[in-house]
């Protein structure tokens, strides 16, 4: 408990918001219906609203483990909405400040929501997003991972809620920077499998591919071991989408074919020798998948898109694996 809420403790009326919260969340123990559930929260909102002139929420550990319980994927989208009106009610009340600090106390619960949302959710989700978290700025930052992970399922193509989706994440990306904004999507892409499709998909749609990667550094973020460790474990996923788009994001950033410039070009990436070797020895084991659509690319940056041009190999530097590939172009 901090000095604030102690100070709070000797207002007899917030000594008896705090009594009230806490009968409030006795409901949740003794649900065992979702229809219990959504009274619960009833029962809490109108408790939170009546005591809304008080910014400090009493008892929020046990507020956000219940509303994060409430976000559970098996229950229908009824406790969902009903959960958000709640998290909707807290954030007017706390404001942006005791937001940022309480963020994960928060966001445990919404990050992991919009994968399994319903239709009808969604967009309520969007807009906590948008109204409450978008303004908190740099302050994102110790979160940003966690909500990429969350938003970025939202990416779908032929989503109806893909262009939304898709401006609110270049609109996190503005107010955070865009190096950490980078950094944070390469750390999603490592950890969680489920995003690398449309976090990939994003960093694709977003390049400009008539500048080179010296005017696109931001797109590496602040640690360029992170991003080479993300894109050879994508390489590696078990989905042929995301190996495709890998490879296609790897031609363009790493393009092998000219590695000895980029190697010699410290302005480049800064792209060091193992690094290079780490994504080759990832984006290898495309092969063994015997998908044509995944050895074009993976020839088409090993050799340039001019494949069969066989005399530039004597200028790579890992002729070897190179001949390798030469020879394996009928498998």
């Amino acid at each position: 408990m901090n000095t604030e809420e102690l100070e709070l403790l000797t207002d007899s009326k917030y000594r008896n918001y705090v009594a009230a919260v806490d009968k409030a969340l006795k409901n949740f123990e003794y649900s065992s219906e979702w229809a219990d559930l959504i009274s619960a929260l009833g029962k809490l909102n109108k408790v939170l609203q009546n005591n809304a002139k008080y910014q400090v929420v009493p008892k929020k550990l046990t507020i956000g483990k219940r509303l994060a319980q409430c976000l559970h994927p098996a229950l229908p989208g009824g406790v969902h909405r009903k959960a958000l009106e709640t998290y909707e009610i807290i954030f007017k009340i706390i404001g942006p400040k005791r937001l940022a600090k309480d963020l994960f106390l928060y966001s445990s619960g919404l990050f992991p929501l919009l994968a399994n949302a319903a239709m009808s959710v969604k967009p309520t989700l969007l807009s906590l997003y948008e109204i409450y978290y978008l303004p908190l700025g740099k302050t994102l930052k110790p979160g940003l991972q966690g909500l990429l992970t969350g938003i970025l399922p939202g990416l779908e193509e032929g989503s109806e809620y893909y262009e939304r989706t898709n401006t609110l994440l270049e609109k996190v990306a503005s107010a955070v920077d865009q190096s950490a904004f980078y950094s944070a999507l390469w750390g999603s892409l490592l950890t969680s499998p489920a995003v690398r499709l449309p976090g990939i998909t994003y960093v694709l749609s977003h390049l400009n591919r008539k500048l080179s990667m010296e005017d696109q550094l931001y797109i590496i973020g602040s640690d360029i071991e992170l991003m080479v460790e993300a894109v050879s474990t994508s390489v590696q996923d078990t989905s042929v989408l995301v190996q495709r788009s890998t490879l296609d994001l790897i031609l363009f950033c790493f393009p092998f074919h000219m590695s000895q410039l980029y190697l010699n070009c410290s302005l480049l990436l800064q792209a060091t020798r193992p690094d290079m070797i780490r994504i080759l020895s990832a984006a290898l084991h495309v092969v063994l998948r015997r998908d044509m659509s995944l050895n074009r690319r993976l020839y088409a940056w090993l050799l340039g898109n001019e494949a069969c041009d066989h005399v530039k190999l004597a200028c790579y530097p890992f002729k070897p694996l190179s001949a390798h590939f030469e020879r394996s172009q009928d498998l």
